[in-house]
């Protein structure tokens, strides 16, 4: 059974950072695209960024770029999202997920394939 664990999420002051981590378990996934996802109270969920399975090919949101990094380590099945210079408006739940195409990551993210349950990153203003 597939499971996608995520772990860094909180409440943090605007200005300050944050690290996500997602665990993929049940299988392996170094040939798998993998990324996140965040919905905001009220709104959509929407791509923030995606990695493909080499870490050759990335993707930043616009609202993001400079401001977020993902990597990942294959061996350990993990993808990362440090965030920094947070804002008021990143403020949502992000979900971890994994896909065997990297275009799965676009939009809400219909095609992904593997989801996480999510974590709340709060940022007060």
């Amino acid at each position: 059974q597939v499971q996608l664990v995520e772990s860094g999420g909180g409440l943090v002051q605007a200005g300050g950072s944050l690290r996500l981590s997602c665990t993929a378990s049940g299988r392996t996934f170094s040939n798998h695209a993998m990324g996140w996802f965040r919905q905001a109270p009220g709104k959509e969920r929407d791509i923030v960024s995606a990695i493909n399975w080499s870490g050759g090919t990335i993707y930043y949101a616009d609202s993001v770029k400079g401001r977020f990094t993902i990597s990942r380590d294959n061996a350990k099945n993990t993808v990362f999202l440090q965030m920094n210079s947070l804002k008021s408006e990143d403020t949502a739940v992000y979900y971890c997920a994994v896909s065997t195409s990297f275009y799965s990551f676009r939009g809400s993210g219909a095609r992904v394939e593997f989801w996480g349950q999510g974590t709340q990153v709060t940022v007060s203003s």
